[in-house]
C-alpha cells in the first residue's frame, strides 16, 4: 500500500451484527476499499494475522465489552490500527479503548454519505500516519547502515552517506535498498578488530 497515492486500503470490519457489517462494509467499498469480515472474538486475532489488513473498523454494537475485547485482540495479536464506529458518542468507551490502542472513532450517521465522508477524513488520516511512521523508518534504517560503514571502514558519518549514495547510485537502486543490503550482510563480514593481523593487535609474533 501507497497512502500517499490513495491507494485501496484492505480494511477488516469487526463485531457487530451481520447486517450492520454488510452496511459498514458497502459504504467502505463504496470509498474504493476492499474488505473482510469477521464476527467471532475468538478468530479475528487469527484472522487479521493471517489476512494482514491495513486497518480494523470495530463496529461498537450492544455490548461495549466485546468491542473493547475486540479491539483489544487485534492491536495485541496483528498490530493492526483500530477505528471504533459508535452509535452513540461515549466518553468513557473511548477511554477505555484508547487504553487499548486504538487509533481513532467514528460516531455512526444515519446519511451514509456522512458516514462515507467520516470513514473518508479518517482513513485519510491513518494513510498520513503511516506515511510519517514510514518515513522515520527509513531514516532509522538509513543511520543504522552509516553506523556499520563508519565502523568498517574507519571513515565519517558524512564519507559513509556518501559510499551508500554513490553504491545506490552505481546499482540504481534506491538508498534504502542498499541501507537494507547492508543490514542485511554486515553480521557475515568479519569485524574491524577481527580483520587485523596479531601483530596489529599488539600480540607478540609466533617465534615459529
Amino acid at each position: 500500500m501507497d497512502p500517499m497515492n490513495n491507494a485501496p486500503l484492505t480494511i477488516l470490519v469487526a463485531d457487530g451484527r451481520r447486517e450492520r457489517l454488510q452496511e459498514v462494509a458497502s459504504t467502505l467499498i463504496g470509498l474504493g476499499h476492499q474488505t473482510l469480515s469477521e464476527l467471532e472474538l475468538a478468530r479475528v486475532g487469527p484472522v487479521t494475522a493471517a489476512e494482514r489488513p491495513d486497518v480494523a473498523i470495530v463496529v461498537v454494537g450492544e455490548s461495549s465489552e466485546h468491542a473493547l475485547a475486540m479491539i483489544g485482540k487485534i492491536v495485541h495479536e496483528a498490530a493492526c490500527p483500530v477505528i471504533a464506529l459508535l452509535d452513540v458518542e461515549d466518553s468513557n468507551f473511548v477511554k477505555e479503548a484508547a487504553k487499548r490502542g486504538i487509533f481513532a472513532y467514528v460516531t455512526r450517521s444515519e446519511d451514509t454519505r456522512e458516514l462515507a465522508s467520516s470513514f473518508d477524513i479518517v482513513l485519510r488520516r491513518f494513510a498520513e500516519y503511516h506515511a510519517l511512521e514510514g518515513a522515520f523508518g527509513r531514516r532509522a534504517l538509513t543511520e543504522r547502515a552509516k553506523g556499520i560503514l563508519m565502523e568498517r571502514h574507519a571513515v565519517d558519518e558524512r564519507e559513509a552517506f556518501n559510499m551508500m549514495r554513490t553504491e545506490a547510485r552505481r546499482t540504481g537502486r534506491k538508498l534504502t535498498d542498499v541501507a537494507e543490503a547492508i543490514l542485511g550482510s554486515h553480521r557475515l563480514l568479519p569485524s574491524e578488530q577481527l580483520r587485523q593481523s596479531p601483530t596489529d593487535r599488539g600480540a607478540k609474533p609466533s617465534d615459529g
